[in-house]
């Protein structure tokens, strides 16, 4: 099938000989032609013809351009709109929250009465981990409304409360691996079951803990208020629970996932629960995302399909999440790792400019977002408490699933094995459609085939050559100091980074129309950089399904809907004055694979570009945006390439792209967008992590060699201090922190094992510390074992949070402590680092580890002298201790 029509006016300048397509050229009518020779020509196709003169090319081009061709100003106005108006569709798809307001009604989910609680804890303040405003205040709240709510339960349930206070230690290889040590933390549990109680239970999760400088509206008190209201609506229904929901109000999330583990672990409840949902933040508000599920239970998802009411999910999140790119963690890992359940990870992602700072308060979260986030979680939590499946929920493991919505309306979801079966058939589906065409008598195809390939050469060669020059301009802006302009004006980015990767692609693509396919009919070079795009989804499409990817349902969508546009043409365009039909016909056929695109953009986008304002001083978050927007850009201007050739002229598009690109890079350097804002309506703040420390360092012989005190400060993004040293003069070069080469981690009290993203950092001096609780570290015994180690125990005692690091002196190593499963975890930077918390009233801090030498026949002659090098670093860190609370 071709391309398109072929005009009258296209007949008559076609030159003499073989049309490029293998068929017969027309004759040239109108005028007698300049001479001309065939040529071998590499990229043009052999049995075409060119000019032999850069005259006669150029000619023979003009006479092109003004005889066919689409018009420049439409086609670049015309796709313009064509996105503009994809992309309010997204946006409002977006906007919609809910499809009805918070009714109050018997039965129903009332966001007033959630907001209401939301106020409450977050009136409290900031709530860490061992202070009273969480362990006493907000646990006291929470009883309080349980209280009320158990009063006004219905006759067909009951209520059961629990304040556990959890003691355990456990290792993960988050952010490199680090073992975590918790006493005497808070859960507040309870339990809501039939009458005559229940076997099997569903676990609801949130956690009441916040960091240390936020209220923590959206992390995570919102989703606690939702849960106390579902815990109300459910216990009021009229309509009875086949099995028990558990709800946790954990008080120990920001610490590293301490109180789940407590939980799930240790409490006579956990044994009870199949599946769970849980409730967390990366964001403000806006929808909770489903970006975890499993694993390996497809009937989850499906419990989600079928009963949440505004569903908003993607397993493309999913896969992104938990591939490691960010750097965060959540309960989820808990239960999956420690508790062998299946569950559900939802989480706000919008606005995540606020997330763990001072802004995140309850009036920034609107009240459509809690009713919608309380409707998804009601649905979905009465929906399992009444499934079949629950009761045996092992037999139903199998395999992964394939989700998303479609704009938040509804979820498609099927097994990834059949997903795999439909990628593979629409890949057999391209197969055979360039197979019937690459694979024709040579005589032909010859044409086809040479300008297939070299087509394909170039659109890669376009690609890359787009890519670097957006990271050129990127490394060029980073270099220079003006890293983030684009974080308060996302805006800029495009008109630097996207104005650029399209201008470019543009550029080499006129070029080639140039040079190469002088003579060639434009609807062809259209339909061949079709199929090339078809090629290349393709190939996308079977690696990644190799891979065994879920997401490669996107390609699947990329290849599929474009592949039956060009099938369904029908021949009745290929008349004269058909060709704006065509381009409509040919743009709807891409409506659902450019919508879909910019939808799942817009999530990339909204996620990625707050991370990259608190991504650490090692990251160019300009080469990363930059490198993201050529791929958008790639994929977005793939099936468009054609357009290109099939317009008249170029030139003021990539003028004005030029322009446009031109202006914003010299605004940029000037400094004129100011990255960061305060404004009060849509503040984006700096992140400065600022640290009172005093420390002391000692000599292998317990002597101490050297003692300072001073705020150790490290700017949580690539632009350091350099837009707070204009303000404070003393933070400068000169007191650049310097790294102590013998001590763990450079000798300064990390809160975790992130200094591999953090190397830039300030000491300014400072008085000593004066903190409220002293922390205590003592050697209590040694002894060597039979199997010629050394064991150390150890009591420690201090304010709520420690840190605790371990260097073995040269030649030995950590064979056994008393942490985790037993096993020395080392982090990144090949250190022992165990991180400890504790409540109220929390016991001493005991433990244990064995040392062991590489060459025990000499451990005796070494062993007193590497003892003492291990005290030194103990007694160094104990000091440290204060740090971390001063």
């Amino acid at each position: 099938m071709e391309w398109g029509s072929e005009s009258a006016a296209v007949r008559r300048h076609r030159v003499g000989g073989e049309r490029r397509d293998g068929s017969a050229a027309f004759p040239q009518p109108a005028r007698e032609a300049p001479a001309q020779e065939p040529l071998a020509d590499a990229c043009g196709g052999g049995g075409g013809v060119r000019t032999r003169k850069r005259s006669a090319a150029g000619s023979a081009g003009a006479s092109r351009d003004a005889g066919t061709g689409l018009s420049e100003a439409r086609a670049a106005l015309g796709l313009a709109l064509y996105l503009l108006a994809l992309r309010t569709l997204v946006q409002l798809s977006l906007q919609q929250l809910v499809l009805r307001g918070a009714t109050g009604h018997h039965g129903e989910f009332d966001a007033r009465q959630a907001r209401d609680y939301l106020e409450h804890i977050t009136s409290i303040g900031p709530r860490t981990t061992g202070s009273p405003e969480n362990e006493i205040l907000t646990v006291h709240y929470l009883l309080e409304q349980i209280k009320l709510i158990e009063n006004q339960s219905h006759g067909l349930h009951k209520i059961s409360v629990d304040v556990q206070r959890p003691t355990g230690s456990f290792s993960i290889d988050f952010l490199g691996g680090f073992t975590s040590y918790y006493d005497n933390i808070t859960n507040v549990v309870v339990k809501l079951e039939p009458r005559d109680g229940a076997q099997h239970a569903v676990l609801a999760n949130c956690h009441f803990d916040s960091v240390a400088n936020s209220p923590g509206a959206s992390d995570d008190a919102v989703s606690c208020s939702v849960m106390l209201e579902v815990l109300r609506v459910l216990s009021t229904s009229s309509e009875a629970l086949r099995h028990a929901v558990i709800f946790l109000f954990n008080g120990a999330e920001e610490n590293v996932l301490q109180a789940s583990h407590g939980f799930i672990t240790q409490h006579p409840w956990a044994s009870l629960i199949r599946a769970f949902i849980n409730l967390e933040a990366a964001g403000v508000g806006g929808k909770e995302l489903v970006f975890q599920t499993g694993p390996e239970n497809p009937w989850l998802v499906q419990a989600y399909v079928s009963a949440a009411k505004h569903p908003f999910a993607s397993v493309v999140a999913q896969e992104v999440f938990q591939s490691g790119i960010i750097p965060s963690d959540t309960d989820f890992r808990i239960y999956r790792d420690f508790g062998n359940i299946p569950g559900i990870d939802l989480a706000f992602i919008e606005n995540g400019y606020i997330y763990h700072t001072k802004y995140d308060t309850a009036d920034r979260i609107l009240t459509d977002s809690i009713q919608r986030a309380g409707d998804n979680i009601l649905a979905v939590l009465k929906y399992l408490a009444t499934s079949d499946m629950l009761v045996s929920s092992s037999k139903y493991q199998h395999g992964n699933m394939v989700f998303f919505d479609v704009l938040g309306l509804f979820v498609i979801a099927y097994p990834s094995r059949v997903g795999s079966i439909i990628n593979y058939m629409v890949v057999m589906a391209v197969v055979l459609y360039l197979g019937k065409k690459l694979l024709q008598p040579k005589h032909k195809t010859a044409n086809y085939t040479k300008d297939f390939f070299c087509g394909l050469g170039i659109t890669l060669i376009s690609w890359f050559t787009s890519l670097v020059t957006v990271l050129i301009i990127a490394v060029f802006i980073s270099l220079i100091g003006q890293s983030l302009s684009w974080y308060n004006h996302f805006y800029v980015s495009v008109c630097l980074y996207g104005t650029a990767a399209v201008a470019k692609i543009i550029f080499i693509h006129s070029l080639a129309k140039r040079y190469y396919y002088v003579n060639a009919n434009d609807h062809y070079l259209g339909e061949v950089f079709f199929d090339i795009s078809l090629f290349v989804h393709c190939g996308s499409l079977t690696v990644l399904t190799y891979q065994g990817l879920c997401s490669a349902f996107i390609s699947a969508v990329w290849v599929a809907f474009p592949l039956l546009t060009k099938l369904c043409m029908h021949k009745d365009f290929k008349q004269r004055g058909a060709q704006g039909k065509f381009i409509a016909f040919y743009l709807l056929g891409m409506f659902i694979p450019y919508l879909y695109a910019l939808y799942l953009i817009w999530a990339v986008f909204e996620m990625f570009t707050p991370i990259l304002g608190r991504s650490g001083s090692e990251i160019p978050p300009d080469v990363v945006l930059a490198s993201i927007l050529a791929g958008c850009t790639m994929i977005l201007s793939s099936y468009f390439i054609n357009f290109i050739y099939l317009a008249k002229s170029t030139k003021k598009t990539m003028l004005t792209l030029t322009l446009v690109c031109t202006i914003t890079f010299l605004l940029v350097c000037s400094g004129t967008f100011f990255p960061y804002s305060s404004n009060p309506a849509s503040p984006k703040p700096k992140r400065v992590f600022l640290q009172h420390v005093t420390r002391t360092f000692r000599d292998l012989d317990g002597n101490v060699v050297k003692q300072d005190s001073g705020i150790w400060i490290n700017g949580f993004d690539y632009t350091g201090m350099s837009h707070i040293t204009p303000h404070v003069p003393e933070i400068n070069d000169t007191i650049r922190a310097h790294c102590e080469e013998n001590a763990p981690l450079c000798g300064f009290p990390w809160y975790l094992p992130v200094h591999f993203l953090i190397r830039k950092n300030w000491y300014l001096p400072a008085p000593e510390v004066s903190p409220r609780t002293l922390a205590h570290f003592r050697l209590i015994s040694k002894e060597q074992t039979p199997w010629d180690s050394i064991k150390l125990t150890f009591e420690a005692i201090g304010p709520s949070h420690m840190s605790f690091y371990v260097r073995p002196h040269k030649g030995s190593t950590l064979s056994q402590w008393s942490l985790g499963n037993g096993t020395p975890v080392t982090s990144k930077g090949g250190d022992y680092f165990v991180f400890y918390s504790h409540g109220l009233q929390a016991s001493a801090w005991q433990f244990w580890i064995e040392v062991q030498h590489y060459k025990t026949s000499i451990l005796c002659k070494v062993s007193n002298k590497m003892l003492t090098s291990l005290w030194a670093l103990l007694n160094i860190l104990g000091h440290c201790f204060n740090a971390r609370n001063g």
